[in-house]
């Protein structure tokens, strides 16, 4: 009956409500249930494709799927039946299909699941759960790898969190594409959840590394991470100590170093601290040998002659010095009449007539010489002669300008026949006159000859001149004329530049000096003497000035000031990075002060940002230390510094020498860098040197550069143009580009250069220079085209377009104009001001007055951009004059009077423009000179 049932159980198309209530298992012997061979596993549905469940059991009369806890219909099973041939046991093995709509469908509190039950004539046994899932791979990571920099030996880890999906996502790391395998580097670790570990990066570590995560639907790629594995830049060993430099005396030796041990790579730091050491040395100076005294003649000997010597131990050469010259012993014959010879006796008239033939020789060579001397009266007079018969001359016609003092004087040139002579009783030619008026400070004879031997006034042939102008000459610091008229080649006395005072129509901007205005070095010094009334000194074309304030200097007293820069090499030695900002400008003297602060002007060549820049100012002690005076951000009461883009204004009350040092703060700190071509021929008419220079953005750098370059005939080809070097460490690179190809060539790997940062940061104001030898294929050639491209690696970049021509008389001249005040050295008394006196007074009353309503001389300072530091100036006895001495020295070009007034209607103590007061005020006969100067 049992079988019968079941035999109805399984013909049926559903399954039996009674079946339900049926035991799960009979009881049995053991050994006799079913056993599973196989067994259902877990498995993915991938996309809409279905899965297959299979279940194998021996011996086994039936087996059935429960899926969920449902029986599946027995017409979606697939049943196979077979003998075992070992035991003879009937096996049994099923499959079923699970589709994807059928797990979606289910919503339970567990996945979806199936389980096989297989029954025997004894009983039943289920197999395992095999759940059902639908396979899926998300788009994006849950975390990306992030880039690194880190250093050498130190440790990456490389952060990965694949997208979510089912089956759980395998992850998989590639450097540059390639899989990394960790069971092949000891030094890499791939397990740590996911993420990629470096024990200790190496160079080669550097790349790219993308996370891979896949399973069995899809593959998925993270963004890529660059590591960057970078080296610290650290020092070489010194090199031995130079020779001392000096080959007598006190002098220096120097040692170096470089950053190579190892160098910086990848952006690694430059090394810190100073490549060059110097100490000083003492060389012995070598001793030139010299004679004693002769010796006493030796006995006669038989030869009738007889000796003496002497030796060079008086003193002896030392050091390298040179030995004795001449001969070290000395014979005559020792017989007056007959000297006796080997037997022989020599007459005494034999004797005199030698004699008597030295004598004729002697008078021979006394008439040649009277008739050299002779021919060299007669040419000398004849070249005085034809002097004495020039065109043009020179005549001081008010000879009091050189008596000293403070004089008017005019120099005319005289007519034919008085060239060069300064005779003030010749009538001179007026229709060819050069005339020079103005005040004149004379110290000592030495400027009355440098007067009269200046080029200004040698004759200038073909050329008709009349020049009308004022200037200052004050210990041998003269202004250039400017010249107009028709110019030949080889007209220009002592060799003097072609190019002097030509001006060309070619636009070219007009803020820095001519080429032939320029200062020799020697002019780098002015001096003036100066009272109660105050004064300016300026050091032409440098930036560089004084302002000494009125009532600065005791009344009835005169104090003669200089102003210089230092042109040796800066004994100031910046520290590590630090740079020196401007020039070293000394000024005194320095055993007197002042009672009232006085302001001294120094340029710089620093970006300014406080973020990025930390600027000390710095004095050279008597023992030649230097200390540092303040920081310009700092505040106190002994000195005051006010920064503007180009210069630095610093109120002082002693004399001394002063620097700018600046502490880049960050790696943004910028260097202005005035970027200058110069080209003239080379000794090989074919070739043509181009020199490329990079100086501080400073005037005074450019003038030292522009006074080398006339020296070696250099013409300068473009515009200089700004360039903003970065404290980054990386280098400067300098090329020639797009060179006429048939016309000019260079030779190969020469058209670029490449400067060190190092070189180019801590260069300590001296200009660096790059030089390009071009050579032409034929003389032809006349025309030069090309660029200079000057460029910071990873930084700025400028592009410099030469358009020239080789020859010089076809060369156009690049003319360039200094401020007006730069033909000033010195001005003294109400003249060097821009505020007439009787307005500032009135200035100062008005506003060293406190007030109630806060407009006193703390919003004078406000309304003229000065906001730091107000402490200085209340501990002056008058706040306002200091503040006008400050306006006065950052406005010493311009003297912009009109500002001025508009800040003061805005504060609301005066009611009208101070450019209006002026107009009553200057008629007063102390301020003409305001009047002349637009004022």
């Amino acid at each position: 009956m049992f079988y019968l049932g079941m035999s109805h159980f399984y013909n049926s198309r559903s399954l039996c409500w009674w079946y339900e209530a049926l035991p799960e298992s009979i009881p049995s012997a053991p050994g006799t249930l079913p056993h599973f061979m196989e067994e259902p596993d877990d498995a993915y549905i991938i996309k809409s494709n279905p899965i297959v469940l299979r279940c194998k059991a021996m011996p086994a009369m039936q087996i059935f799927f429960k899926c969920n806890g449902e029986w599946v219909h027995q017409n979606e099973h697939v049943s196979e039946e077979s003998m075992d041939e070992t035991t003879g046991l009937k096996v049994r093995e099923v499959f079923i299909n699970v589709t994807r709509q059928q797990v979606e469908d289910f919503h339970g509190p567990e996945d979806y699941w199936c389980q096989c039950v297989a029954w025997s004539h004894l009983g039943t046994s289920k197999s395992r759960k095999a759940s059902v899932r639908i396979a899926y791979l998300r788009k994006n990571f849950e975390q990306d790898p992030q880039g690194k920099e880190v250093p050498i030996e130190g440790m990456i880890v490389l952060h990965c969190r694949p997208p979510e999906g089912v089956p759980a996502a395998e992850v998989e790391w590639l450097k540059n594409e390639e899989p990394i395998d960790s069971n092949l580097d000891e030094n890499i670790d791939t397990r740590a959840d996911h993420n990629l570990i470096i024990r200790q990066a190496r160079l080669s570590d550097s790349g790219n590394y993308t996370c891979m995560a896949a399973n069995i639907v899809a593959k998925r790629r993270s963004m890529s991470a660059t590591v960057v594995v970078y080296v610290n830049g650290g020092w070489s060993s010194w090199t031995e100590w130079s020779n001392c430099n000096a080959r007598c005396g006190r002098g220096w030796q120097k040692r170096s170093r470089t950053c190579t041990n190892p160098a910086p790579l990848n952006g690694g730091a430059f090394c810190e601290g100073m490549s060059v050491q110097k100490i000083t040395c003492t060389s012995l100076c070598p001793v030139d040998g010299n004679w004693e005294v002769w010796s006493e003649w030796s006995v006669c000997s038989p030869e009738c002659e007889h000796l003496r010597v002497r030796e060079c131990v008086a003193p002896p050469p030392r050091n390298g010095g040179k030995y004795c010259e001449g001969l070290s012993q000395e014979s005559e014959n020792c017989t007056e009449g007959l000297c006796i010879q080997g037997g022989l006796k020599k007459p005494l008239h034999e004797i005199k007539s030698r004699n008597i033939e030295n004598a004729s020789d002697i008078a021979l060579y006394s008439g040649l010489g009277a008739a050299v001397i002779a021919v060299a009266v007669l040419v000398v007079g004849v070249t005085l002669y034809r002097r004495s018969q020039s065109e043009y001359g020179v005549d001081v016609i008010d000879s009091s300008a050189l008596t000293g003092g403070f004089q008017t004087f005019n120099f005319k040139t005289v007519r034919q026949g008085n060239s060069l002579l300064l005779n003030s009783s010749m009538q001179p030619d007026l229709t060819v006159s050069r005339t020079y008026s103005g005040p004149i400070c004379l110290q000592d004879p030495m400027d009355k000859e440098l007067m009269t031997e200046s080029s200004l006034f040698n004759p200038l042939s073909d050329i008709k001149v009349k020049v009308q102008s004022s200037f200052m000459v004050s210990l041998g610091v003269t202004e250039r004329a400017e010249y107009h008229g028709k110019a030949h080649s080889g007209t220009f006395p002592h060799g003097n530049n072609r190019g002097f005072g030509t001006i060309h129509a070619r636009n070219k901007a007009t803020y820095i000096q001519n080429l032939s205005s320029i200062s020799t070095k020697s002019e780098l010094k002015t001096t003036a003497i100066f009272g109660h009334l105050g004064g300016r000194l300026v050091i032409p074309n440098t930036g560089v000035s004084l302002l000494i304030p009125h009532g600065a200097i005791p009344e009835e007293s005169s104090w003669e000031i200089y102003l210089a820069i230092s042109q040796r090499e800066s004994s100031l030695q910046p520290d590590g990075t630090d740079v020196l900002l401007g020039p070293e400008v000394s000024c005194g003297p320095l055993d007197v002060s002042v009672s009232t602060p006085f302001a001294l002007t120094i340029p710089h060549c620093a970006e300014l940002n406080s973020e990025h820049w930390n600027i000390h100012l710095k004095k050279r002690t008597q023992q030649g230390k230097w200390e540092e005076v303040m920081s310009v951000e700092e505040e106190t009461t002994s000195c005051y510094c006010l920064l503007d883009p180009y210069a630095c204004h610093i109120l002082l009350n002693s004399f001394g020498t002063y620097a700018l040092i600046g502490e880049p703060i960050s790696d943004c700190a910028v260097r202005q860098l005035k970027v200058a071509v110069f080209g003239c021929m080379s000794c090989n008419s074919l070739d043509y040197n181009l020199r490329v220079y990079c100086m501080d953005n400073t005037p005074c750098a450019f003038q030292e550069v522009v006074s080398d370059e006339k020296l070696q005939g250099g013409q300068l080809l473009e515009e200089p143009k700004l360039l903003h070097f970065k404290g980054n460490t990386f280098s400067l690179q300098i090329s020639v580009l797009d060179i006429p190809p048939f016309l000019w060539r260079i030779k190969p790997f020469t058209a670029c250069q490449e400067v060190p940062f190092s070189r180019v940061w801590c260069s300590n104001q001296q200009p660096l220079h790059c030089a390009f030898s071009l050579e032409r294929y034929t003389p032809a050639t006349t025309q030069l085209s090309c660029k200079i491209c000057v460029r910071q690696v990873k930084g700025h970049e400028q592009i410099l377009q030469i358009q020239t021509s080789i020859l010089e008389n076809e060369r156009e001249t690049i003319t360039f104009f200094a401020h007006d005040d730069s033909n000033f050295p010195a001005q003294m008394g109400p003249k060097a001001f821009k505020i007439p006196y009787s307005i500032r007074q009135r200035i100062c009353a008005t506003f060293d007055t406190p007030s109630a309503k806060g407009k006193d001389w703390q919003m004078l300072a406000q309304k003229n951009s000065i906001n730091r530091n107000l402490s200085y100036f209340a501990t002056q006895s008058s706040p306002s004059a200091v503040i006008l001495d400050l306006w006065e020295a950052r406005h010493q070009h311009d003297g912009d009077l009109d500002s001025l007034a508009c800040a003061l209607e805005e504060i609301g103590r005066t009611h009208s423009k101070i450019s209006d007061i002026t107009e009553t005020e200057i008629e007063e006969p102390d301020f003409n000179y305001s009047r002349q100067n637009g004022l």
